[in-house]
């Protein structure tokens, strides 16, 4: 299934508010038993996201610049300071 083609399904809501999410959307999001959904409302439509996904799509929307601006550009500057942070740790 290609993910980048919309899915459109329907659901029934039952007495107590709940809804099944259909299982081709449910693979199309990666969703196991348990995991969480976020809901996203706006207007008259809401979007349904992995809440796993969602918190790192809205961490890594916080995070855009703040490496740059501490000088981390490259892979290597992340490992460097990964290791230092290690030694710190270790008390080497």
């Amino acid at each position: 299934m290609a993910t980048n083609q919309p899915i459109v399904d329907n659901a029934k809501i039952m007495a107590k508010g709940q809804v099944t999410i259909p299982k081709d959307i449910r693979d199309m999001l990666k969703l196991a038993e348990g995991e969480r959904v976020t809901f996203i409302c706006q207007g008259d439509y809401a979007i349904v996201m992995n809440s796993a996904i969602y918190a790192m799509k809205t961490l890594q929307k916080e995070m855009q610049g703040k490496f740059e601006a501490v000088g981390i550009n490259s892979d290597d500057n992340i490992n460097d300071l990964v290791k230092e942070i290690r030694q710190e740790i270790e008390g080497r």
